[in-house]
């Protein structure tokens, strides 16, 4: 399977927050994210069951995908490689939450754009679950380049 995705490099990387019934807040590194819908604005991100992030998706239904700027690949790396279960991801990639327009996850100030979603399904799909949010705010607040996934622990940037 591993030969299948390469073919499909590179791919947006993307910082997924979410947060618990008690404020503790998350942030996850993806590659799996799509537009799924324009009517309703619909996006998916891809989740293993057992990841943190999965689970406080799914009770508070509800996420922010931030677009990082290739300059953030190393808090990138971070926020993919540790697990919010014991790691104050925030903290440890040096990165600063914000307060949402419409959801209780936050937005990461240093990102360039942000998407904030209302899960509205899950749909299993092997050893992954499609997480399909409907956008509710959409903000852009520069054109920096994106960082993408190049394979492995490389990263290339592409400007839109």
């Amino acid at each position: 399977m591993d030969k299948i995705h390469r073919l499909l490099y590179p791919n947006r990387i993307v910082l997924v927050t979410s947060v618990d019934s008690t404020g503790k807040q998350n942030i996850v590194t993806l590659a799996w994210c799509a537009p799924l819908s324009a009517d309703p604005p619909l996006v998916g991100i891809s989740l293993t069951e057992n990841r943190y992030s999965y689970k406080l998706i799914s009770d508070s239904k509800e996420f922010v995908i931030n677009l990082p700027s290739f300059r953030l690949a190393d808090a990138a790396m971070v926020c993919g490689t540790k697990s919010g279960r014991s790691t104050d991801k925030f903290k440890e990639a040096g990165l600063t939450p914000e307060k949402s327009e419409k959801v209780s996850a936050p937005r990461i100030k240093e990102c360039y754009a942000f998407l904030e979603c209302k899960l509205v399904k899950t749909v299993k799909t092997g050893d992954h679950v499609l997480l399909i949010g409907e956008v509710v705010s959409a903000e852009k607040k520069g054109d920096e380049p994106g960082l993408y996934d190049a394979g492995g622990a490389d990263f290339i940037e592409v400007k839109a």
